[in-house]
């Protein structure tokens, strides 16, 4: 396997000093699926019901729009949320430091004990930390707290949810859209091909094979698209 970066002196340092950059591959993720799942079930269901193609363009048009927003708006609340609380930890530490330093040095001190240091080493790695108030919260943030590193991003992953939501989402239209021949069959064909393809860049950023991920996700979707369909047959008229 070869190494994602170099480990020279200078490509290290270059690396450092850009800082951590925000990952909204969750987002992507997120919305991608269930943009895809839920425009889908809608297509799947109506179809199974026996209603007309019309009606299949104008469902799953209001979803892509409302169910889209609906779910970036929710995505924000639930990452400012987060972020609120980030902050608000800070200001609690930013208190104790403030009244209560030794009380949290010893907690310094003990992190970093569980961390592997010892004797010398770390009492002097305690006082160097301490000298910086920010690295020094941003390391109870961590270890006290569980907290990532890098603050959340409300807006980006607002974003990446709404497009990953709308792209995916608007597969199953298309065949419908264009008025093309077979239209449910060809709407089959591309959203499922569109959780297999979700599933497998899912899987450069983790360790399954891209073809265990891609079916993965493919069954998900798969399943839940079959039951809507199975919800709207309920309804055929005939």
């Amino acid at each position: 396997m070869t190494p994602e970066h170099g480990h020279t002196p200078a490509e290290i340092a270059e690396r450092l000093t850009q800082g951590q950059r925000q990952s909204h591959l969750k987002d992507f993720i997120y919305g991608g699926i269930d943009g895809a799942v839920t425009t889908f079930a809608i297509v799947a269901g109506v179809e199974g019901a026996g209603l007309s193609h019309g009606v299949i363009v104008a469902l799953g048009l209001a979803n892509i729009l409302a169910d889209g927003f609906s779910m970036a708006a929710s995505n924000y609340s639930g990452t400012k949320a987060e972020l609120d609380d980030r902050k608000r930890i800070i200001k609690i530490e930013q208190n104790h430091i403030a009244q209560h330093r030794a009380g949290e040095l010893e907690e310094l001190r003990q992190i970093l004990q569980q961390r592997g240091l010892s004797g010398e080493v770390l009492e002097k790695a305690t006082q160097e930390i301490a000298r910086n108030e920010r690295n020094w919260i941003d390391l109870m943030l961590s270890y006290e707290y569980g907290l990532a590193s890098e603050e959340p991003d409300p807006r980006g992953a607002a974003i990446a949810t709404f497009a990953a939501f709308m792209v995916a989402g608007a597969v199953p239209l298309v065949p419908f859209v264009l008025g093309l021949p077979n239209p449910f069959f060809i709407s089959i064909i591309a959203t499922l091909l569109t959780f297999f393809l979700i599933g497998t860049g899912k899987s450069r950023w983790s360790l399954s094979r891209w073809w265990r991920s891609g079916f993965e996700t493919l069954l998900i979707g798969g399943i839940a698209a079959l039951i809507a369909y199975g919800v709207g047959g309920l309804f055929h008229s005939g």
